[in-house]
């Protein structure tokens, strides 16, 4: 189709939809699809959720006004039709690319997006601030706060409902419901009932005959509450969803969300409602793309794909022995030079999968907790080989916490797998129910550190900071998907919490470094020989590492990587003497710096008087912008251009640093075969 003919390339705000027939507006529908899957078949991003929101979104923008009016989306990825409906169709393309528009909604990019989301169960809690906020002014625009089913079991929205139905005002919640199933004859009641209710006439009567029934002599308050008595049962038996009525909503539903007419009937009424109201849809993910309404779960965010062929299983790639004896081959000066661009099989998701199964085998008392990331985390295997040991807690990462906690005391040993983005929601939880009580849960945080494309609200940058302070916890940085194995099975093995942090990322080929036993509090190194400087460093941050030295090494400056491994508890005797064997240590993390290892590092240099001079390496005064993580290294200086520019900033570029001949390294500390 071209720019001429189609309608979407029409559509510049929000107002141009109110001039379309129906006809034009179901072709938009289709136009809307069409470039959702285009776009995102070549960059990745959220499919399912956001070719299921579409008639609900055009109906959204139909009805209420745009910016005047708010529209809250939870989480966030299902905002794509909002986007391109405000404005937003030429940069579409550069979804979630760095200098694109992000994937989530965000304050910056657009007025249309009334609150940045990136994490579940927000919505309602911000919608009512806003509406709160607007009607202190004496504003009276409408403000709704879009919701899945799935988001409402976090605990956040039923404290955000619960007080909606005290303030009485008039918020509208759309309950996106792509889950339930609903009996054809009651939910046809049901709708008729709570449509009925939406009606202006039916709630002018409503007001009229409670005031009459109060004004009746002696009797007025009783016969009012025997009346109010009565009304909650017949809702009870009629109504598909009385929880909300109970919390002091109007209810409408379930409607069908795909079906733009009655979307924008019944969302006309409700926008003269006065008071809260939950309008009920029942929408299909993925629907409008064969494979995803096949397969949502699959769907729901990808990477790039096939449109006619829908996603490929990636093969499995065999290690070529070959291979990895060029990477192990000596260079010059006797050197061992590891290559980090030949990598072994997999992502670090992928070796946690290994860890947990082999776990899972030997031990019955391992069980797996995730919050709705069961596939993120890599976790479907483990529910496959052992159902009765896992748990999906919904979105309800604090719940996950403390239920591990629960079960921590039965003698089980729980692993809590979480993406380090949002464990941040449960750091109470960590506090308060597993550290304090030094009860045995593991966190394995996935997605630590940069993580590509999803942008400021999925960086996870403060798990080290915010972690670091808490007593009786251990946390764990591997380098490798063998060293990850190894982290889990010592963590499994010990007495007190522990958590254990890992970029999405592939692993690194295995050195024998990786495979050595882990002493507490203590790193290892992989290359020692004597230099002057060292780089110390987070294990996400090897491949880097291994980069910068051998730009080092390009210009003779030798500089030995030691592999953290533990950022805390720290083995501060062995710390400084590792610190006072050089004239330059530098410590890099894939975290914020604030509060970070480097700091404390550096403090505890300061505090033993060690003689080597610091340096500390990490993200600095920002969340973490959108783009690759690749890219988003190089912008902190965390690749191995920035990595080794610091070091030659030490030294000054003019300086030559001769390496010790040859007979004077250190033998490497891993076998040559």
């Amino acid at each position: 189709m071209s720019e001429a003919e189609s309608l979407l390339a029409r559509i510049y705000e929000p107002g141009d939809l109110k001039t379309l027939s129906l006809p034009e507006l179901h072709q938009l529908a289709a136009e809307i699809r069409e470039t959702i899957v285009a776009t995102v078949s070549k960059q990745g991003g959220h499919l399912a959720s956001n070719l299921g929101v579409v008639e609900l979104t055009i109906a959204l923008h139909r009805v209420f006004h745009s910016p005047r009016d708010k529209i809250i989306w939870d989480v966030g990825h299902q905002c794509y039709t909002h986007k391109l409906l405000t404005g937003r169709y030429e940069e579409f393309p550069s979804l979630r690319q760095s200098g694109g528009i992000a994937g989530f909604p965000k304050r910056t990019e657009s007025p249309h997006d009334a609150f940045d989301t990136g994490h579940a169960s927000t919505s309602i809690s911000a919608a009512l601030g806003i509406l709160a906020g607007e009607w202190v002014q004496g504003s009276r625009n409408r403000v709704v706060a879009v919701i899945g089913d799935g988001a409402l079991t976090g605990g956040l929205a039923y404290e955000a409902l619960s007080h909606a139905g005290q303030l009485r005002l008039p918020l509208v919640v759309i309950l996106n419901d792509n889950k339930m199933s609903i009996s054809p004859n009651v939910g046809g009641l049901s709708k008729y009932l709570s449509r009925l209710s939406m009606k202006a006439r039916y709630q002018q009567f409503r007001r009229n005959f409670d005031a009459m029934a109060k004004r009746l002599p002696v009797v007025g308050d009783a016969f009012f509450e025997m009346v109010v008595r009565l009304k909650r049962a017949v809702k009870a038996v009629f109504y598909t969803d009385n929880f909300f009525v109970d919390l002091g909503f109007e209810y409408v539903g379930p409607i069908d969300g795909h079906h733009i007419q009655q979307l924008e009937r019944v969302l006309q009424d409700v926008r003269t409602l006065g008071q809260p109201v939950v309008v009920h849809v029942i929408t299909r993910k993925g629907k409008g793309y064969s494979f995803a309404e096949k397969d949502p779960g699959s769907y729901h965010g990808v990477s790039s794909f096939s449109i006619t062929g829908g996603l490929v299983a990636k093969e499995t790639v065999q290690e070529d022995p070959s291979s990895r004896e060029a990477a192990l081959s000596p260079v010059k000066r006797g050197v061992v030079n590891i290559r980090p661009d030949l990598w072994g099989n997999g992502s670090f998701t992928d070796a946690f999968n290994r860890a947990m199964l082999d776990a899972g085998g030997r031990d019955t008392r391992v069980i797996a907790i995730t919050a709705a990331m069961e596939k993120g985390t890599g976790l479907s295997p483990f529910k496959g080989a052992f159902p009765t040991r896992f748990f999906d807690v919904g979105i309800a990462e604090e719940h996950a916490v403390t239920f591990a906690a629960g079960l921590a005391t039965q003698g089980m040993k729980p692993v809590v797998a979480v993406y380090s983005t949002f464990i941040q929601r449960a750091m109470d939880q960590v506090i308060h129910d597993v550290a304090l009580q030094k009860l045995p849960v593991l966190f394995a945080l996935d997605r630590a550190g940069f993580v590509s494309d999803d942008g400021e609200t999925h960086q996870g940058l403060f798990d080290i900071a915010l972690f670091r302070p808490i007593p009786n916890l251990t946390i764990l940085a591997p380098a490798s998907g063998l060293e990850l194995k190894r982290m889990l099975d010592w963590s499994l093995a010990a007495v007190d919490p522990a958590m254990i942090r890992y970029p999405k990322a592939p692993c690194p080929h295995e050195i024998h470094a990786f495979s050595q036993p882990l002493e507490r509090g203590k790193g290892v190194f992989i290359r020692e020989w004597g230099s002057l400087a060292c780089l110390a460093f987070t294990g996400s941050l090897y491949p880097q590492v291994w980069d910068a030295a051998d730009r080092l090494l390009a210009v003779n400056i030798a500089v030995d990587l030691y592999n953290l491994r533990f950022l805390k508890p720290v083995h501060e005797d062995y710390l400084v003497e590792v610190m006072n064997r050089y004239e330059l240590m530098v410590f890099i993390e894939e975290g914020i710096l604030e509060g970070g290892f480097g700091e404390y590092a550096a403090e505890l240099a300061s505090r033993r008087q060690c003689t080597a001079q610091i340096r500390v390496l990490g993200i600095q005064g920002n969340f973490g912008a959108q783009g690759k993580r690749e890219e988003l290294l190089h912008i902190n200086g965390l690749d191995g251009e920035g990595i080794a520019a610091s070091v030659l900033g030490f030294y000054g570029e003019n300086r030559i640093y001769h390496l010790p001949p040859a007979s004077g390294f250190k033998a490497p500390i891993w076998p040559h075969g």
